[in-house]
């Protein structure tokens, strides 16, 4: 940090003011502290600040006229709302008088932190940087590999083949394969996943994962036991319906969702990929890689 960035901590309930600058402080961030609307305004006229750290429910001036005060009187500050008696729609009435952000209380240090930063970053460069959203980075449905659920598994798998051959034949890297079909019922509703591992567990034989009796815990099945298993396991699929096979349907997310959101979603899920919907219609799918390809961007 080139220089430290000055902050101030505007809230009423002294112990949280008092408690929060310390630690901003010890985070490296030249905190003043004000205990009011009115004290806020006046040490900005003297002093001006980087970042205002503005509590919304406070006796007087309330965070919302103290805003409006230090956009009028320096509009370059940023300012992140911070209560704990927040709503939807005092979110939404903050951020359009030109908020930098809205969190609400109890706020996690680390994460204020970030914010501030954030919030500094876009004073000096005079913008918010503004992340892509799902759709930007999404494959379009009409792309990807899509089944109904009455399809057999030898229709299916004709189907995922194709996305592969088409990828051979590519010469852009991020047209690799989908690895898994989006199954759809006659209402054109998405109902489900067929993946590559959902084959996988479809082969193996049900007694293979069926409890073992305890004098067999130490059993090891010789090589003669595997030898042509999975030909003959294999072919049997070939006629069932994906219906039987298919995972869950994978979360739905809109196409507006931010791109760090997609990525939370997808990490806290144990997911790859996630349904993009525009007016309760689907219109994409957002995968893994198409994360790892815009991380690359942005990095290399």
């Amino acid at each position: 940090m080139s220089r430290q960035i000055k902050v101030l901590m505007v809230d009423d309930e002294e112990r949280f003011r008092k408690t929060t600058s310390t630690l901003l402080t010890k985070r490296g961030f030249a905190t003043t502290i004000a205990a009011s609307g009115e004290q806020a305004i006046a040490i900005i006229k003297e002093k001006p600040q980087d970042v205002v750290i503005l509590d919304i429910m406070m006796d007087g001036m309330d965070g919302h006229r103290a805003l409006a005060e230090i956009k009028r009187i320096a509009p370059d500050t940023e300012v992140i709302m911070l209560t704990g008696h927040g709503t939807p729609d005092s979110a939404i009435k903050a951020l359009v008088r030109s908020a930098f952000d809205y969190l609400n209380k109890p706020c996690d240090i680390d994460l204020l932190a970030m914010k501030i930063k954030d919030a500094y970053t876009a004073k000096t460069i005079g913008a918010k940087h503004q992340d892509k959203k799902a759709r930007d980075i999404m494959l379009s449905i009409e792309d990807y590999t899509t089944v109904t659920t009455d399809a057999t598994l030898k229709e299916a798998m004709e189907k995922l083949l194709d996305s592969f051959k088409g990828s051979i034949a590519s010469s852009r890297l991020m047209e690799t394969g989908h690895r898994s079909l989006l199954i759809f019922d006659n209402t054109n509703t998405p109902v489900g996943i067929l993946s590559i591992m959902d084959l996988l567990e479809a082969v193996r034989p049900a007694y293979l994962s069926a409890p073992k009796p305890s004098m067999a815990d130490s059993v090891q099945y010789s090589s003669m036991f595997w030898d042509g298993m999975f030909f003959t396991q294999t072919k049997a699929l070939a006629d069932k319906k994906v219906a039987a096979l298919m995972g869950a349907t994978p979360p739905v997310i809109h196409e507006n969702t931010n791109l760090m959101e997609v990525a939370d979603l997808m990490v806290t899920s144990g997911l790859r990929r996630l349904i993009v919907t525009k007016d309760e219609r689907v219109i994409g799918i957002i995968r893994e890689q198409d994360l790892f390809f815009e991380m690359a961007k942005i990095i290399l």
